[in-house]
């Protein structure tokens, strides 16, 4: 270990721990884990049975350090630090800060001039791209798509013209408006759906973004969902409501007239959502 003399020396340890093998907890971790003065756990059970079952007998405190929390106990870990202490940060599974807390004590940190030391390990966004047989580089990490569909839309959208691969989590009941919403943004592009990595139950679920198989909404819990880049000549939902839109304006008529006359041209379109569209063109 090349920490310091001193181990662990003073410092914030991000930490990656299972996503679901607990045989994927690398020696360092635990080392760190043991000897922290302090352990930031997004649920302080769940990480207590992760040390238990692996072994590591810690010697210093744990606390809560979740997404309700964060602002109220940056401050706290940050004077804990400066008085020479070694803190760990873990979230529930992975590597933290994709999509847990701990981005705002990161950054407190280096404004600070504290050490930030990563322990890497598991990250459930790059397991799924090494074993799903989409390309793997370039590929961009979105976290948790919005919830409502058209700020959904225009999220994917953002990322069309990228020509990367998309990784995101999601919840089961929201995975089909997810899947609709890159459709509308991205056209016909190859998913994967990967869930329970690492797990006895470990599965990787195809499809195509123009078809999705309903069987796979019927799935459990959170899952770490891949879409692959653009093949030749696909077009998204998008792109084709602004080539009907265009085609029924030269027809002619007044706006609304021109967005009915679309929607019935267009599925999953509606006169108000089209007629929205033209108003940002």
């Amino acid at each position: 270990m090349n920490e310091s003399n001193e181990f662990p020396s003073p410092g914030l340890y991000v930490v990656a721990t299972p996503l679901g093998n607990d045989g994927d907890l690398s020696p360092r971790a635990a080392a760190v884990l043991s000897a922290a003065s302090l352990i930031l756990a997004e649920d302080t059970r769940r990480t207590g049975l992760l040390l238990q079952r692996c072994g590591v007998e810690r010697s210093g405190d744990m606390t809560s350090f979740h997404e309700h929390n964060e602002a109220t106990k940056t401050a706290m870990v940050l004077a804990r630090i400066e008085a020479g202490e070694a803190v760990a940060l873990v979230s529930d599974a992975g590597t933290p800060l994709m999509s847990d807390p701990g981005f705002r004590l990161v950054r407190g940190c280096r404004d600070a001039g504290l050490p930030v030391r990563p322990v890497p390990g598991p990250s459930a966004p790059v397991t799924a791209l090494s074993a799903c047989g989409l390309p793997p580089i370039p590929y961009a990490f979105l976290g948790f798509p919005p919830r409502k569909e058209g700020q959904a839309t225009k999220f994917f959208q953002a990322y069309r013209d990228t020509g990367a691969t998309l990784v995101f989590f999601e919840r089961k009941t929201r995975l089909e408006a997810s899947l609709s919403a890159a459709f509308k943004a991205l056209g016909d592009r190859p998913y994967c759906i990967a869930r329970e990595l690492t797990k006895d139950y470990e599965e990787y679920l195809y499809g195509a973004l123009a078809s999705p198989d309903a069987a796979h909404f019927e799935i459990r819990g959170e899952v770490t969902v891949v879409i692959g880049p653009p093949e030749e000549g696909a077009v998204s939902e998008a792109d084709e409501a602004d080539r009907v839109l265009a085609q029924e304006a030269e027809a002619g008529g007044k706006p609304k007239e021109v967005t009915r006359r679309a929607a019935a041209r267009l599925s999953g379109w509606t006169a108000k959502q089209l007629y929205a569209r033209m108003r940002t063109q």
